[in-house]
């Protein structure tokens, strides 16, 4: 028997080292070692769970705007894929953007040493060309606990070769833009019309931030993907005559998308075929009458329990996002309940009480997690072919 045999390449970091500090808005401050870029930023500072996938997690446009607290405790070791490495549709195939979109990193332990097949840089290599500092050396279980008591909150990240000055950086954080109030379309949403694909029939995906492997998806279900920006009308939406529209994932603040919470609306009351994803899915709720709120710390991991209430099974899902659907405020809307987050009993998922619509909170293209959800798409496959 034949043994197939992959070279396995490996590489040490050339970036690590340099003097950082991460420091939190209430002034409380931690020490570590810089790797990445030197530099200063300020941000909402957040914690994911999972183990892997951090190429898929480090280009999340959800994650624009926040300083990323990546809970497993040694990040690094397989390093980066190339990032021109492409699908059949131009797609690239490891990365969920073509930039890292985070505005710094929060690890315990960086892999000082790298080692994959599919390996072209080390993640330090790959933080110092997209100009993106991140710290080493931090007690990520207490930073992950302090988020979880106090709540999410900004912070600033100084990476730098010369002693950092603490006192000068706190005075620019509390100057700094706040997360809540920062608008993030222009950074993340395309600027023009994409097209995947040429087959017949096509499905729009409204992109406030969307993940390559939403799109991905919309093309494994046999349609052709046409991206279209944030702010795009409902007339130029069906000027494609789609057989469905997908709301995609994204950062901030849904109320802060009041077009694309207009289009919305038009799509329902036209009973246009509609699936909103984790940040397309309060835009819907919006449109239909829920109210959408800011979680505490959020659920950022690839480990969240999620029940479908329709069949009473439970599905582990991939999800990333700070803000969620009011409960309480389903009674009076347009929506039914359809999946509820079994940890704290959140808003996980709604359909629409008489037209073609549905949204999860979760991520069914998972990218990195789990695929248990990945049927959702299909749940929109039937809703296009009633």
């Amino acid at each position: 028997m034949e043994l197939l045999r992959a070279t396995i390449t490996t590489k040490k970091s050339i970036h690590a080292n340099k003097h950082a500090k991460l420091i939190f808005d209430d002034g409380t401050v931690f020490d570590g070692q810089g790797f990445g870029y030197s530099t200063t930023v300020f941000g909402e500072i957040v914690f994911n769970t999972g183990m892997v996938g951090y190429t898929e997690a480090l280009t999340d446009p959800s994650y624009n705007g926040q300083i990323l607290t990546l809970t497993y405790p040694l990040v690094g070791n397989y390093g980066v894929p190339d990032p021109e490495i492409k699908d059949a549709d131009g797609i690239a195939k490891f990365f969920e953007s073509d930039v890292m979109q985070i505005r710094g990193l929060v690890i315990h332990e960086l892999s000082l040493t790298a080692s994959h097949w599919n390996l072209k840089m080390t993640l330090d290599e790959w933080m110092y060309n997209e100009k993106v500092p991140g710290i080493s050396g931090i007690d990520t279980r207490a930073v992950t606990k302090k988020l979880r008591s106090g709540g999410v909150m900004m912070a600033a990240l100084a990476v730098s070769d010369e002693p950092i000055d603490v006192e000068k950086i706190k005075k620019e954080l509390a100057d700094a833009t706040d997360y809540n109030s920062e608008k993030f379309m222009d950074s993340v949403s395309t600027k023009e019309e994409k097209t995947y694909g040429n087959d017949s029939e096509s499905v729009v995906v409204i992109d406030t931030g969307a993940k390559n492997a939403i799109v991905r998806n919309v093309r494994e279900l046999g349609y052709k993907a046409i991206v279209v920006p944030w702010d795009t009308s409902y007339d130029k939406i069906m000027s494609h005559n789609p057989k469905g529209v997908v709301l995609s994932s994204g950062p901030g603040d849904p109320q802060n998308c009041p077009a694309t919470v207009d289009t919305a609306k038009k799509l329902i009351e036209n009973n246009i075929p509609t699936l909103g994803i984790c940040l397309g899915a309060q835009i819907i709720g919006l449109a239909g009458n829920t109210e959408t709120y800011k979680l505490k710390y959020g659920h950022r991991g690839q480990n969240k329990p999620c029940i479908n209430l329709e069949t009473n099974q439970v599905y582990v899902t991939s999800q990333n996002h700070g803000y969620g659907i009011k409960p309480e405020s389903l009674e009076k809307s347009d929506f039914k309940l359809w999946f509820t987050n079994a940890d704290d009993k959140t808003v996980e998922g709604i359909k629409h009480k008489t037209q073609n619509c549905i949204a999860v909170q979760f991520h069914p293209e998972a990218a990195p997690g789990p695929f248990d959800c990945k049927y959702v798409f299909d749940e929109l496959k039937k809703l296009m072919e009633k």
